[in-house]
């Protein structure tokens, strides 16, 4: 497979994903090979600047895991006054969300299909995002896995310096147990204000579309739970 459809990653010891090459379509394919130059961003391009990027100053909102992207877009169509950047690890996801994207016309969207820790780290400048998105990220429900979760004091911290002062970090899950660590986690961390009551959850925000993930989710008893913090 060609190294442009393969995520680009610093090997480390704990991943929050496994790495799998998935099977690309061929539409998906076509959509990296031709509009890649308009939405997708390098990891080895190095720290961006996002008024180069879109060609204009706007708040800019970060999505970690956008799966297919399908909220993605929609919130990216529905918010136009917003430059939206996802990341993904999967080829076939940044592959539908680029196809989908340029057949709509939609240009305040870009992608990296890299591993996200090594994106903020080399790649968004600090204090440059209005708000950081983290939905129904795999929930490692084995005890000998949850330290794969993503959500981790480690990554807060880093989201916590990537957030404007008022910033919004927005995480959803439909697994009891992951809010519960949610929750947790940001309870403990300084310099976020937890946008309901300390220790409840938020009702999903008019922003965050709801998703055939969670529609699925939701048929088969599973409770989604919104978190909203605040950078303070």
């Amino acid at each position: 497979m060609s190294s442009q459809f393969l995520p680009e990653y610093r090997k480390k010891p704990i991943r929050s994903y496994v790495v799998r090459s998935g099977r690309i379509t061929e539409s998906q394919r076509r959509a990296l090979e031709q509009h890649g130059p308009d939405y997708c961003l390098k990891l080895k391009a190095g720290r961006v600047e996002w008024e180069q990027v879109f060609d204009r100053q706007s708040p800019v909102v970060l999505e970690i895991g956008f799966g297919m992207g399908d909220s993605l877009l929609q919130m990216a169509a529905a918010e136009p006054d917003k430059d939206f950047v996802g990341i993904e690890v999967h080829p076939p996801g940044a592959g539908a969300l680029v196809n989908n994207a340029a057949k709509q016309g939609i240009r305040n969207l870009r992608v990296y299909l890299a591993d996200a820790v090594d994106v903020i780290d080399e790649c968004i400048p600090n204090a440059s995002l209005t708000r950081i998105q983290i939905y129904f990220p795999d929930p490692w429900h084995k005890r000998k896995h949850h330290k794969r979760r993503i959500v981790q004091p480690e990554l807060i911290e880093k989201l916590k310096l990537k957030l404007e002062l008022k910033g919004l970090l927005h995480m959803a899950t439909d697994w009891v147990a992951y809010a519960k660590h949610m929750a947790e986690v940001m309870e403990a961390q300084h310099g976020f204000e937890n946008q309901a009551k300390q220790g409840l959850y938020s009702n999903r925000p008019d922003f965050r579309p709801e998703t055939k993930f969670e529609r699925r989710g939701e048929r088969l008893g599973h409770v989604v739970h919104d978190l909203l913090y605040r950078r303070v």
